[in-house]
């Protein structure tokens, strides 16, 4: 197996699972989380046909970008960011998928030389070891976003236990499928709210079945993959 064959199967598993969703019209971007490799690695899987980079820790992003400046490609930060390093790696960023405070929210804003698409970090699951807004805060600090102009509230993102069934899943993901909808009809300020990243190489099947337009993927570009020949 190669990386370009996984490539193909895993689009071929985003279309398969969008077609057997109730959202067959929906787009789906494929992140591809390289922290299992090297830059090099990351260009092989660019070069099969993906154009979005995901890390979830700032220095790994720092290197990764640096690396593959030359090539024209959409930069994800999906790892919880502190406040301090927010000036280190923000406006290297387009998408940053885990905005779990409003006092961030001020430090993004504060630091960002462009706008920042940005989803909200929901604990839709209610574990006590995730980061996040529950329902209550997410509907209570929505109004706040208004104020901001280098952010704008794309959409939610959640994760599911790591322990979760696949019926536990798609209960995850259909739940904040419906909060997404329901902040979307608001037509807030700054606050589209559109999208949903949900969904990793384990479940990201499922989430796209409940209504996921962005997944996560990692260790499942590199299937079967003998990397001494690639």
């Amino acid at each position: 197996m190669t990386i370009a064959e996984n490539v193909k199967r895993i689009k071929d598993n985003v279309e398969n699972a969008i077609n057997l969703s109730d959202f067959p019209n929906q787009e789906v971007s494929i992140l591809a989380v390289t922290k299992y490799g090297d830059a090099n690695l990351a260009r092989q899987i660019v070069q099969a046909g993906i154009q979005n980079i995901a890390e979830n820790r700032t220095e790994l992003f720092l290197d990764k970008y640096n690396q593959l400046k030359d090539l024209d490609l959409t930069w994800h930060l999906i790892g919880s960011l502190q406040r301090r390093k927010v000036k280190e790696v923000i406006n290297c960023v387009d998408y940053f998928h885990a905005l779990d405070s409003l006092k961030l929210a001020q430090e993004i804003e504060k630091r960002a030389d462009h706008k920042i698409k940005c989803f909200l970090q929901v604990n839709i699951s209610g574990e006590e070891s995730k980061h996040g807004f529950t329902k209550t805060e997410l509907m209570d600090i929505l109004s706040e976003f208004a104020q901001f102009t280098k952010i704008e509230i794309v959409g939610l993102m959640t994760m599911a236990p790591l322990e979760a069934t696949e019926e536990e899943c798609a209960s995850i993901f259909h739940d904040l499928k419906q909060v997404q909808v329901e902040i979307s009809e608001m037509n807030l300020e700054n606050v589209p709210c559109t999208e949903l990243s949900m969904g990793m190489s384990r479940d990201y099947q499922i989430a796209i079945k409940e209504g996921a337009t962005f997944v996560r993927i990692g260790h499942d570009f590199l299937r079967d993959v003998d990397l001494s020949k690639e």
